[in-house]
């Protein structure tokens, strides 16, 4: 019994952690979801260690694929990676709570903010801002998703059929996924044929 209490009373601090650091970063976080992910690259991957980089590619390649929001996806599939049910709802409320709020906002003063030539120049500098942030993550991420050649074709093939032929994203997704799975299929059935060949 005590122990279950001290489980609960873990998940509770967990989450509380959780909801307050991802409400931080929904106040400064520009560029949508990639920005989020070299947030959680640093504070998460490289700082704590409460996920591996491989970790966290899976859930922004899922959360990314999925329906919705990327932020609101990858934040939720942390949170339950990281703390089940309770952290998946605090990094949710956590991200989407600071967005909401300034929204509010500035749709109060949107006459004043629309055409306004000042804000004008201050998004430009912003947009410009987001790009090394974007940069990062993706440097972050490179390890886990490029772990060998094969990784750099399929990237490759991705760049190829996006930009030349037009590709709709989501067939480049599930083709990538196909080869991913044909691949290492492939290179199990090789492992254990060698494994049986050499006994």
């Amino acid at each position: 019994m005590e122990e279950e209490q001290a489980v609960q009373t873990q998940e509770k601090r967990s989450a509380l952690q959780l909801f307050w650091h991802f409400f931080k970063v929904g106040f400064y976080t520009f560029g949508g979801g990639w920005s989020i992910v070299a947030q959680m690259q640093k504070e998460y991957v490289e700082k704590r260690h409460w996920i591996t980089a491989e970790d966290l590619l899976d859930i922004t390649s899922v959360g990314r694929s999925l329906p919705g929001l990327m932020i609101g996806n990858v934040s939720y599939l942390f949170g339950y990676h990281v703390a089940g049910f309770p952290g998946a709802l605090a990094c949710l409320l956590g991200i989407a709570l600071p967005p909401l709020m300034i929204l509010t906002v500035v749709t109060w003063c949107y006459t004043q903010v629309w055409g306004n030539v000042y804000v004008s120049r201050a998004m430009v500098g912003v947009r410009a801002a987001v790009v090394p942030i974007i940069a990062s993550a993706a440097l972050g991420l490179r390890k886990g998703a490029l772990a060998n050649k094969s990784g750099y074709v399929i990237m490759l093939l991705g760049f190829g059929l996006y930009l030349l032929l037009g590709l709709n994203c989501i067939l480049i997704v599930l083709l990538g996924a196909l080869i991913g799975y044909v691949l290492s299929t492939w290179r199990e059935r090789r492992k254990g044929g060698g494994g049986h060949g050499a006994a």
